[in-house]
């Protein structure tokens, strides 16, 4: 029997191009995401008059895109912005050109293989009211074809 699976145990990650041997940074402090494998489709149409008056159309391009939402975190003693974040908010939005692309990663706790694209990131905006905990977003545009890892250990 199949079951749903809980949206809070979905995980993001960075990949800190800064660094001099691979690292990922787990992006903190998430409260909701959105995936959408349709976003900067594009078509072409093909109807001719073998058609018979039906439409038809092929794909020429595949998009997708990941918009994150949470929380801004921080390191309670240090002051310090949560690393995923700050990577983000700091190094890689102001990077332009060649070098504004870099690499995220994504899966569920449950699964054994990372999905990675290769994206641009646009920093999304970050408030609050009087009560209200900081906000922090981001999105990301995939920029060829996806591919995955195997999670090291398995899932979890």
């Amino acid at each position: 029997m199949s079951r749903p699976i809980d949206a809070r145990r979905w995980l993001f990650e960075v990949l800190d191009v800064t660094a001099p041997t691979e690292k990922w940074l787990p992006i903190a402090g998430l409260t909701s995401f959105k995936h959408n494998p349709g976003e900067n489709e594009e078509t072409a149409e093909t109807v001719a008059f073998d058609s018979d008056g039906y439409f038809e159309q092929d794909i020429m391009q595949r998009g997708a895109t990941i918009e994150i939402e949470g929380q801004y975190r921080i390191d309670k003693a240090t002051g310090a912005q949560d690393p995923g974040q700050a990577y983000i908010d700091t190094v890689w939005a102001y990077r332009l050109g060649i070098d504004s692309r870099n690499t995220v990663r994504w899966r569920h706790q449950t699964q054994t293989a990372w999905v990675v694209w290769d994206a641009t990131v646009t920093p999304g905006e970050q408030g609050g009211e009087t009560n209200d905990k900081t906000s922090w977003s981001a999105s990301f545009t995939r920029c060829g074809k996806p591919t995955t890892a195997p999670v090291a250990g398995g899932g979890s």
